[in-house]
């Protein structure tokens, strides 16, 4: 089989062996163009005066523009639009060819879309055209020509000058399915993006959500700023970090599993309203939720408690909604999310009662909630206190039933280590999570900012690390020497990026949003 043939035929299954031969037919294509003068991989510039779309949309305009002249004649309109037409230099990878004789169809795809071109051997010249013929699926060219429509009415380009710009040595792939197919496309993102437009999609709303909360913060007094990523104590979440050494100082230190710690260290410096977006990093598993270095947006702002935070929250997710996807309803597997109806609000415990039928404010000690426990078939460790059970029954009762946007608050104090106790009931904090469609989306606090009382939080955690607990906080005395300067009333919240745009795009996994997913290396 000719490669022409193979690389238009999606219903094969390329071998390894396959594969090593087009190649061995590329090179030699391109040792040939090298002996006459032609490397491709010399060229170091194109001009491009138009997007493949910008080149359509050109068209259009001008073409509503003469029909307007010409009204109903039809010749009339041929010649105003001959006299008016419209040249442009585009590049781009090509994606199909269709060779008919002298003359020839292609698609050329850009990052804004693809557009059919047309070359005849009279125009462009015939070593210039059997340079084209030789050519294959995923070389990138340059174009110059002029835009029309064609007979079947597809708005194409008429090439008068054809440049090939990159030799592609290795075949598109040209179908995915399958589980094997699916762990390929998350390995060779690249060719992921060059077979399937609705994967870029993705990743250009993804850029546009991130731009979208920048603007949201930005207008609301917010600063971005940057902080730490190795730092010597891991803090602010409950998550094992990763370990590496600092060679200059000689030091073990972690990559950061939160942006928490330093941006309140900004807080008690005076700048009220900050916010950073940045890589942590979570030595943990991976599922379709998790995987183990993600995009994190913290903002801390002063003067405002876990109240505002929820008004907050409410806000931005409806901003960014309409303005990326046009609406405050968007689709999510086979439900609709509505972002524009106030979001529900209801504390852990009137949630556990109303799934599980347990009402954890009868329960008054931990060997009652461990009872509880073992009747309703729910493990637990033997540190895990009260408050441990009844977030173990909240995840194992609640979560599924969180569809459309719900703040669960009030979480038990065993749990939030930095959070603010609640001042009529101490054993639970003034804390929530957002959830939509049974998922975590954000964390968020009143700040706890008395020194005494974080010192501690710190004591009981580094007590639940001697028993096990490899999640469990550090002490930071710099942290603690910060909050003795003085913190004000502070709310705080981190909204994972990646579970957002898995919302605002309908993906099922986080590896479907994540551009270079962590995988295991193959050998």
């Amino acid at each position: 089989m000719s490669e022409e043939n193979r690389t238009n035929a999606p219903e094969e299954e390329l071998t390894q062996e396959d594969i090593n031969s087009l190649k061995k037919i590329r090179m030699d294509k391109l040792e040939e163009l090298k002996a006459k003068g032609k490397n491709p991989f010399e060229i170091t510039k194109y001009d491009v005066t138009a997007s493949c779309a910008e080149a359509k949309a050109q068209y259009e305009k001008l073409e509503a523009e003469l029909k307007s002249q010409a009204g109903e004649d039809e010749e009339k309109l041929k010649e105003l639009l001959e006299a008016n037409r419209i040249t442009v230099s585009v590049a781009g990878r090509v994606m199909s060819r269709r060779l008919m004789g002298k003359a020839s169809f292609f698609d050329l795809r850009d990052k804004s879309d693809k557009v059919q071109v047309y070359l005849r051997m009279n125009e462009i010249g015939k070593e210039e055209f059997d340079d084209y013929k030789k050519g294959d699926i995923g070389d990138i060219v340059g174009i110059e020509g002029f835009v029309f429509r064609t007979k079947m009415g597809e708005i194409s380009i008429h090439a008068q000058e054809f440049v090939l710009l990159s030799k592609s040595l290795l075949p598109l792939p040209e179908k995915w399915h399958g589980l094997k197919d699916q762990d390929t496309r998350y390995r060779q993102r690249y060719t992921d993006l060059i077979c399937n437009p609705e994967v870029k999609d993705t990743f250009i709303k993804r850029s546009q959500i991130i731009s979208s909360i920048r603007r949201y913060l930005d207008g609301q007094g917010f600063m971005e700023v940057e902080t730490p990523m190795l730092v010597s104590n891991a803090g602010g979440a409950a998550a094992r970090p990763f370990e590496t050494h600092y060679n200059a100082l000689d030091e073990d230190v972690k990559l950061r599993i939160s942006l928490e710690l330093y941006l309140k260290r900004l807080i008690v410096g005076g700048l009220e309203r900050v916010y950073e977006i940045g890589r942590v990093f979570r030595n943990e598993g991976v599922d379709a939720r998790h995987n183990p270095e993600f995009t994190l947006m913290e903002l801390y702002q002063a003067y405002t408690d876990y109240y505002g935070m929820m008004d907050l929250t409410e806000n931005m997710f409806r901003h960014v909604a309409q303005e990326v996807c046009g609406t405050t309803c968007v689709p999510y597997g086979d439900v609709m999310i509505d972002l524009g109806k106030p979001f529900e609000r209801m504390t852990m415990i009137d949630a556990v009662k109303k799934y599980s039928g347990v009402d954890f404010s009868q329960v008054a000690t931990t060997e009652e909630a461990k009872a509880l426990a073992d009747e309703h078939h729910i493990e637990y460790e033997a540190r895990h206190k009260r408050g441990d059970i009844l977030n173990l029954f909240f995840e194992e009762y609640v979560e599924e039933h969180l569809i459309q946007p719900t703040f669960i608050m009030d979480h038990p104090i065993e749990i939030s280590p930095l959070t603010k106790k609640k001042p009529e009931n101490p054993d639970y904090v003034e804390r929530f999570e957002l959830f939509i469609t049974g998922r975590e989306m954000c964390n968020a606090y009143s700040e706890l900012n008395d020194p005494i009382d974080q010192r501690e939080r710190f004591a009981a955690q580094e007590e639940a690390l001697k028993q096990g607990d490899e999640e469990a906080n550090h002490t930071d005395e710099d942290f603690l020497r910060a909050l003795e300067i003085g913190m004000p009333p502070t709310g705080g919240i981190g909204y994972g990026i990646d579970r957002l745009v898995m919302l605002l795009t309908n993906s099922p996994a986080i590896r479907d949003v994540l551009l270079f997913p962590t995988m295991k290396t193959l050998e």
